[in-house]
């Protein structure tokens, strides 16, 4: 799986170096806030750093953050069976890799719409309620350390350097605001 995913990275990368990009999608922060859904609903938080790569590719480090609260129905002889509450958090940390398909889809300068996978690690937190006894990783056991995700976005620049953006994702969608830094000398291409 690793190899694979290496090498359609590569592949994507050269067969990239004939394309013409028409603007820097790169250098470009993005702070989003959202729902999670892998086990239960609940709030989350996500940061990414965009770099450019040939063509209209770019890969981002992200981090994120989400917790939510659930119950665990419990008991034994000694303790009454009833619902247990417990907190899962979740900070994932990983890479974006992304294709904008603003050129196909002759978007506008304002305009940047893409589908991306993310790949990385999730570490998970559980705390349960006092009086809770019984085996505490029946929760843990479902959480994977892997993260995986595919996205579609869309982000639309207010001005030459600041946009709201949307990504829809199979595990955490969002909702937020992009900050670009376009080079020195390289003048703001959305305005």
């Amino acid at each position: 799986m690793k190899k694979l995913y290496i090498t359609s990275i590569l592949l994507l990368s050269l067969m990239s170096f004939n394309c013409k990009a028409q603007e820097s999608y790169g250098r470009t922060l993005n702070i989003g806030a959202g729902l999670d859904y892998y086990g239960a609903v609940g709030p989350a938080l996500m940061m990414n750093y965009e770099f450019d790569l040939p063509g209209a590719f770019t890969l981002a480090p992200f981090i994120g953050f989400y917790t939510y609260s659930n119950y665990y129905y419990w008991g034994d002889p000694n303790y009454p069976y009833r619902n247990y509450s417990y907190r899962e958090t979740v900070v994932p940390v990983g890479l974006k890799f992304a294709y904008y398909f603003d050129e196909l889809l002759h978007a506008g300068k304002r305009w940047d719409f893409y589908a991306a996978a993310s790949a990385g690690f999730a570490y998970h937190s559980v705390s349960w309620e006092n009086g809770y006894y019984g085996d505490r990783t029946v929760v843990e056991h479902d959480a994977s350390p892997l993260y995986l995700n595919l996205h579609a976005g869309a982000r639309y620049y207010m001005t030459d350097r600041v946009g709201l953006f949307l990504d829809l994702s199979t595990g955490m969608s969002t909702f937020g605001v992009s900050f670009h830094f376009p080079g020195r000398g390289i003048p703001a291409d959305r305005y």
